[in-house]
């Protein structure tokens, strides 16, 4: 075996070639090296996302442990915004507990509102005797919430990936479905129009025509949305087979809502438990092939079209039965104040006023007595579902004969759907993580209640 040749140091030429040294170079044991080496590239870093991080979609705790850039565990860490509201429903009337559970996810009020009176009514017994323009009303409010939850949930999706232009197009089309709340109920949020027995307010005159002039704004808008983003080849590579879910894993975990029907199952309360006269409505459950975040997008687009279907037949039915009855008769339950929204926004019916402050102790008493005592519900317990903007929403009421909840319990469609966020993200890259959960779009203020 010849000798490998090598460059002598300066003189050494000169010297006799026994004369030159030999030199060993040498790296150690390479096994040890090496053994080293795995051990550096395997070591695992814990990084935690949020709580307090504008992609956390409120107060959520991310505890991400990886691999480099591939994430090997996540841990969902919530109560960062538990305000106790269902303990505090106990200590409440039951209509007071509206102002309560319309506060959980604050971006889709009307669901909570609906679902809880629902199951008042049903304790009462009175299901059938609320008004039909109450139901028609609810069926617009709850639509119109419906779109604009979907706006957020496109619009921050695109904002976390940089594309500032969709959220921005996605809230001017919100801020049109946020003018017609305003117009209805005096809030843009927190509303508490949905009582038991009906609705506090009627939606007074010419407001069918201003919510179909505000829906061409927001039909604008989504269209736009989708021209920039459905084909758009940068959208589809960074969102198309990211946060893949099988639906036998979606079920298992007790997920709802467009994660489903992205998966190719058309799962709607509406169509198999309909409420509110839903079975009255012509619409179509929009679904996909495939449960990945693109898919999860594109189920909202088309579950907003459905929606403005359903609006445009409830305004309809509106216009037929305008000046009709929006509370039960009942004046043990109906709320006695019927709401004359004034320019800021609140205000009683000045005949309401008139009367129990200068014509009649009878009904000053019984408003004083309803508003702050409320009305005895009959003991028993219930459990109603509607569906969501971002799944199913259960509420289980419990009733010892009182005039308070003895227990309220919420089915938040966003707490269970956020036990998908680990096998979405597992064994995926860390920049998929935020884009994973803005598919499931969470709030957090119904996650933690």
């Amino acid at each position: 075996m010849s000798r490998p040749a090598f460059h002598a140091a300066p003189g050494a030429a000169d010297l006799p070639l026994d004369d030159i040294p030999e030199v060993l170079a040498q790296g150690g044991d390479w096994d040890e090296v090496l053994a080293e080496i795995e051990k550096l590239t395997s070591e695992r870093i814990v990084v935690n996302l949020g709580p307090v991080h504008p992609s956390t979609h409120g107060v959520l705790r991310l505890i991400l442990e990886l691999d480099g850039e591939k994430v090997r565990e996540t841990r969902v860490d919530t109560g960062y915004l538990h305000t106790g509201i269902e303990k505090n429903m106990e200590y409440r009337t039951w209509t007071q507990g509206v102002a309560y559970c319309t506060r959980m996810d604050y971006v889709a009020p009307f669901f909570q509102e609906a679902a809880y009176c629902l199951g008042v009514e049903k304790l009462l017994g009175i299901t059938d005797d609320v008004p039909e323009r109450a139901s028609m009303i609810r069926v617009v409010m709850m639509e119109l919430c419906r779109i604009a939850s979907h706006l957020v949930a496109i619009g921050s999706t695109g904002n976390e990936m940089g594309a500032t232009t969709i959220m921005t197009i996605a809230f001017r089309g919100r801020e049109e479905i946020l003018r017609v709340f305003e117009r209805v109920t005096g809030l843009r949020m927190n509303h508490e129009y949905i009582r038991p027995g009906g609705v506090i307010q009627d939606i007074g005159e010419g407001t069918t025509g201003y919510i179909r002039e505000r829906l061409r704004g927001v039909r604008r808008d989504i269209g736009e949305l989708q021209d920039i983003l459905q084909e758009n080849p940068i959208f589809k590579k960074r969102l198309c087979d990211v946060a893949v879910m099988p639906l036998s894993a979606l079920m298992a975990l007790g997920h709802t809502g467009p994660g489903v029907r992205a998966a190719g199952l058309p799962l709607d309360l509406r169509k198999t438990q309909p409420y509110c006269g839903y079975e009255d409505y012509e619409f179509d459950v929009p679904t996909r092939d495939q449960s990945d975040v693109y898919n999860r997008t594109m189920v909202r687009f088309d579950e907003c079209y459905e929606s403005m279907r359903i609006v445009w037949q409830a305004l309809e039915r509106l216009d037929a039965c305008e000046g009709a009855p929006t509370m039960v008769s009942d004046p043990q339950i109906a709320w006695p104040a019927r709401l004359s929204v004034a320019s800021d926004g609140q205000g009683n019916s000045p005949d309401h006023v008139r009367e129990i402050m200068g014509e009649s102790m009878e009904s000053l008493i019984h408003h004083f007595k309803l508003v702050t005592e409320g009305f005895h519900v009959p003991a028993g317990q219930v459990y109603q579902t509607v569906e969501h903007a971002k799944g199913i929403l259960g509420v289980h009421l419990v009733s010892d004969g009182g005039t308070r909840p003895f227990r309220a319990h919420f089915r938040d469609p966003s707490f269970a759907n956020l036990q998908s966020l680990a096998m979405m993200t597992e064994g995926g890259q860390l920049a998929d993580v935020v884009v994973s959960l803005a598919a499931i779009d969470p709030v957090l203020g119904g996650v933690d209640r």
